[in-house]
């Protein structure tokens, strides 16, 4: 007996679907993906990152957006939801998904068990193919560590430095901010094995 075909979906039974829906859901060449709900010490580090840029970008024209906000990644189709997103330009939406950003010059994606592979394989590499965007970043929810990923130029590779030293700083150059990781972690719990690590360290990726 062959297989049933599976349901594809249109944008616009997306968005639809997802204005009605009590849960996010990731659409992706015609289906959806349920997003599974953070943990808190997941959601702590969110609104940690949020509220330390939305602090350091108050008197400019950035705007950050939390884990709420929809984005298109018009060059694969692919429509999610940061952690965290960061436009300083106008911001532009989806000529179909009016609630879609599509023009993130940063975005932050706080890495769980269930997701640290995709974000950091997939998923990074469709948002890679976002023209507007200039850093990602990764903040682990186990351990002190933030990685962040530079654009150098079109089509050259993407730079990437950590810091895993809890009284350590990441500049964030695209946004002209910084993220200390006291901050970053403040209030979070993290496993015993980690206490007392502290290292950092620079390393050039070879991401397209």
């Amino acid at each position: 007996m062959s297989q049933a075909a599976r349901r594809l979906f249109s944008v616009e039974e997306y968005v639809a679907l997802e204005e009605a829906a009590e849960y996010k859901s990731e659409y992706f060449r015609g289906e959806i993906f349920a997003m599974a709900g953070g943990l808190p010490e997941h959601n702590l580090i969110c609104l940690n990152v949020g509220a330390e840029l939305r602090h350091q970008l108050a008197a400019g024209p950035c705007r950050v957006y939390g884990g709420d906000q929809r984005v298109k990644v018009s060059e694969t189709g692919l429509y999610t939801y940061p952690d965290v997103t960061v436009v300083c330009e106008e911001p532009l939406v989806d000529e179909i998904d009016r609630s879609a950003l599509v023009n993130p010059v940063l975005i932050v994606e706080v890495l769980s068990e269930g997701t640290e592979a995709y974000d950091r394989g997939d998923k990074f590499g469709y948002y890679r193919e976002l023209l507007t965007l200039q850093e990602y970043v990764m903040v682990g929810s186990d351990q002190w560590r933030v990685e962040r990923y530079t654009r150098q130029a079109p089509g050259a590779d993407w730079l990437m430095s950590e810091c895993s030293d809890i009284e350590g700083t990441l500049a964030l150059p695209s946004i002209g901010c910084l993220l200390e990781l006291r901050g970053v972690y403040a209030k979070v719990e993290l496993p015993p094995r980690q206490f007392g690590r502290r290292r950092r360290r620079v390393r050039v990726t070879r991401l397209a």
